[in-house]
């Protein structure tokens, strides 16, 4: 009789836990939210501080309602991180000048740095990350996770 694979030790270990799908997406996003974390330690950015920086970097002007409603996020949410940004100085709020009811959000220099950085630590975790599949694996994984977040 052979040793046990890893797989089927795992298998063992969790019993029928094994075969719930959404256990092991926890696990999953537990593992690459860790390693993101420790990446990230130094430049003390949450994920959702980057990707907010990130998109005002790309879309000058935009305002804290459309940063949300594009990374999915609530109002007070995307408030608590734009204040956060803001704070750091790596966001500039202005009024609208077509609207004054509006504010809008761009990136100052020190955001720029700042994103460089974050870019680069984003560069090393998703090395990480891809280094567990093939090309063909990867695009497969996106379409199907894109399936339960769209």
């Amino acid at each position: 009789m052979s040793a046990p694979t890893l797989i089927e030790s795992k298998e063992k270990e969790l019993g029928s836990l094994h075969d719930i799908l959404g256990f092991h997406i926890r696990l999953a996003h537990g593992a690459v939210y860790r390693h993101f974390t420790e990446t990230f330690a130094d430049l003390d950015l949450t994920q959702k501080q980057v990707s907010a920086l990130w998109v005002v970097a790309e879309n000058p002007g935009i305002s804290q309602v459309d940063i949300g409603t594009r990374l999915r996020m609530d109002r007070a949410t995307t408030m608590t991180i734009v204040n956060r940004l803001r704070e750091r100085g790596y966001v500039r709020r202005e009024q609208s000048e077509t609207d004054r009811r509006k504010h809008e959000l761009f990136i100052t220099p020190d955001g720029e740095e700042a994103l460089v950085e974050a870019k680069r630590c984003i560069e090393e975790h998703e090395a990480w990350l891809k280094s567990r599949f093939t090309e063909d694996e990867i695009e497969k994984l996106v379409e199907m996770l894109a399936r339960i977040h769209d």
